[in-house]
């Protein structure tokens, strides 16, 4: 099966591409062997730099399964995910991610996320956001009301 289900990202990944809508990246996430969403990258089709193929399919299987732990599915990507993919993976509690390129691969054809892991790992030489913290007493204040409130939602 995961040789279908890696055919089925290459084909979003293709029908992206062909398209004009994005890069070389599909997506599909399954549950219990049967295909829940799959998405292909739309980041020039809707100007979104968060519109990446895994992201999409998150939404849209968080959507069709009406909730948002996503931890009895699986995703299969076109490529390593970038890491706010990666991100949303983990968020998203899912325990198993089957890619087939690198990010080293991606790298080669003008997908480089390497600077954001170097940022992430505080090894970056340079930054291209700099950070400034600033009202934490006020911000932390949502944090009580949060702590506190009785009816919250985990996630």
């Amino acid at each position: 099966m995961h040789k279908i289900f890696m055919a089925m990202a290459v084909r979003e990944a293709l029908i992206g591409m062909n398209g004009n809508e994005g890069g070389p990246f599909g997506a599909v996430i399954v549950k219990s062997g049967r295909v829940i969403a799959k998405a292909h990258n739309q980041v020039i089709l809707t100007n979104d730099p968060t519109a990446h193929a895994e992201i999409l399919a998150i939404r849209k299987a968080a959507k069709k399964l009406g909730r948002f732990n996503l931890s009895d599915c699986e995703i299969y990507s076109t490529c390593e995910p970038c890491p706010m993919c990666l991100a949303a993976i983990h968020w998203a509690k899912m325990k198993k991610l089957y890619f087939g390129c690198t990010r080293k691969d991606a790298a080669r054809i003008g997908f480089d996320d390497a600077t954001i892991y170097q940022v992430i790992k505080g090894t970056a030489a340079k930054r291209q956001v700099v950070l400034k913290q600033m009202h934490r007493q006020e911000c932390l204040h949502l944090f009580d009301i949060w702590k506190k409130k009785p009816d919250k939602v985990r996630y």
